[in-house]
């Protein structure tokens, strides 16, 4: 008999009513992604009869300023032509207060909104704030809609939170920020978003493990050679000087995406497909990982700062070169980096992870590397001339699974030859839908399965810190400089190389 926890979880994908207050509304964010999902969740069906879309902005709007603010984005993002009895529908959702959540009366206005909006529809006072603010307001923004009371439950209702990376920007500032979460919400209704985590390749890492019993037994020291994780982008930092002066690759990217993918990839099964028992194993890995400080640092970790160059066939200017960027700047857009995981599972397998800016394209993946057979069976010419077998998981841009086999060239001769196994989420399923839709329908579900959970926070940060620490001294060896639209510093190169293996040509 199946476990009715189980099938519940698979079955309950409609979320009931309730209101989803999305602070920051007038933001790039909003605009961009969380509007345009949530019309696409309307569309089908998954925004169900009485909820409702609060944005709270400084801006002295109405309801149908902001209305028609949501009817652009969703023609610029979406498309325009929309059928208009949906997007009547769509629009009857719609609601705006004006505030500024520096103010104390901001809050309360914002209650008294809440209370109208309710009064519109069977909501049961169910609430899920959108912090699509920039970081530096977390703190006093959470604070002050616990110390107004709008962290309570109303009714019946649950009140739920959702936060956008970065959390915290080191150790002790996403503790403070755990705590100030803590103070007002419990650990299962807030929602830490990882847009990364909602792609379906990423979500399809472990049913692909897990479901495929092929695979899983291979999943270890004894088959697995070593793993690659690369997220690649061909863009520079565009307008985000400021911010990225701060941030840097390794907190921009590996402490979040990067150790996320790692942490999915190395985790054990666990033992049900549910938010708890997931994290619960993800954390366990992160918490293996081994730790990196000092000198130890020098050697595993190659952080760079791309110059100028040419980029999708542009020149383009170096890092130093960007406005904003402080003409001393130290700051890495590059990391590439060997770690291992001290368990049974994992040990002696090292995983290379790898991020940067202006790089050749965008893409990310996940390569698992299988070890060559333990004998040269059709003579050692052949044995050199055939590539070991990768499984290669795309995350974007073109979603799929890449298996490449060896296999023998027709002839009369033993001639082999390396082939690709590929499947592709267009092909096979059509578009794949966007991670905010599924991460959004999730939190309104209130399933955590794929969102980060404080601990495991922590623990990214505690071991990403011991690196960041070690680059502040004097002696520590700055970023190596690289070309815009290469992959990177020699040293990058190098690093595998001394283990004599290589990076995948993406």
């Amino acid at each position: 008999m199946e476990n009715p926890f189980r099938a519940g979880m698979r079955l309950r994908r409609v979320p009931p009513p309730a209101t989803l207050v999305i602070l920051g509304v007038t933001g790039d964010l909003a605009r961009r992604k969380l509007l345009p999902s949530l019309y696409r969740l309307f569309r089908k069906g998954l925004l169900p009869p009485g909820s409702a879309i609060l944005g709270v902005a400084r801006r002295d709007w109405d309801d149908e300023k902001f209305r028609n603010m949501v009817r652009e984005a969703l023609d610029r993002f979406v498309g325009k032509g929309q059928d208009e009895r949906m997007w009547e529908g769509f629009a009857a959702m719609l609601f705006f207060c004006a505030g500024d959540l520096v103010d104390a009366e901001a809050y309360r206005t914002l209650d008294d909104t809440l209370i109208s909006v309710d009064a519109h529809g069977p909501r049961n006072g169910n609430r899920l704030f959108y912090l699509a603010m920039p970081p530096s307001t977390y703190l006093d923004v959470i604070d002050g809609i616990g110390r107004h009371g709008l962290a309570g439950r109303r009714g019946a209702g649950w009140t739920r939170i959702v936060v956008e990376k970065p959390f915290g920007r080191d150790l002790e500032s996403a503790r403070s920020l755990n705590r100030t979460l803590g103070q007002w919400f419990s650990e299962d209704d807030v929602f830490r978003i990882d847009h990364y985590l909602g792609k379906e390749t990423v979500q399809n890492i472990l049913v692909f493990r897990l479901a495929n019993a092929i695979f899983e037994p291979l999943w270890n020291s004894q088959y697995v050679d070593h793993v690659q994780i690369t997220v690649a982008e061909d863009i520079g930092i565009e307008q985000r000087a400021t911010y990225y002066e701060e941030a840097g690759a390794m907190r921009d990217m590996i402490q979040n995406h990067a150790l996320q993918l790692l942490a999915l990839v190395a985790m054990e099964p666990p033992i049900t497909f549910a938010a708890g028992p997931v994290r619960d194993e993800k954390v366990k890995a992160l918490m293996a990982l081994r730790p990196l400080g000092g000198l130890e640092v020098d050697k595993a970790v190659v952080r760079g700062q791309y110059g100028p160059g040419l980029s999708q066939g542009e020149a383009v200017v170096g890092y130093l070169q960007e406005e904003g960027v402080a003409q001393a700047s130290t700051v890495e857009t590059f990391v590439a980096m060997r770690v291992f995981i001290d368990s049974w599972r994992w040990a002696g397998v090292p995983f290379y992870l790898r991020t940067g800016k202006r790089l050749p394209k965008r893409c990310t993946e996940v390569a698992i590397q299988f070890k060559r057979p333990p004998l040269p069976l059709f003579g050692e010419d052949v044995a050199a001339e055939t590539e070991a077998n990768v499984l290669a998981m795309h995350i974007q841009p073109d979603e799929g699974i890449t298996l490449k086999i060896a296999s023998k060239v027709p002839g009369p001769t033993v001639h082999v030859h390396s082939v690709n196994m590929d499947f592709r989420y267009g092909s096979s399923f059509g578009a794949a839908a966007d991670a905010y839709e599924r991460l959004l329908l999730d939190a309104l579900l209130g399933d955590s399965t794929l969102f980060a959970r404080g601990d495991g926070v922590e623990v990214a940060w505690a071991f990403v810190d011991r690196i960041i620490e070690r680059w502040r001294h004097v002696d520590a060896p700055g970023p190596r400089i690289y070309e815009a639209g290469s992959w990177g510093p020699k040293a990058a190169e190098d690093l595998v190389d001394a283990d004599r293996r290589e990076w995948r040509r993406l």
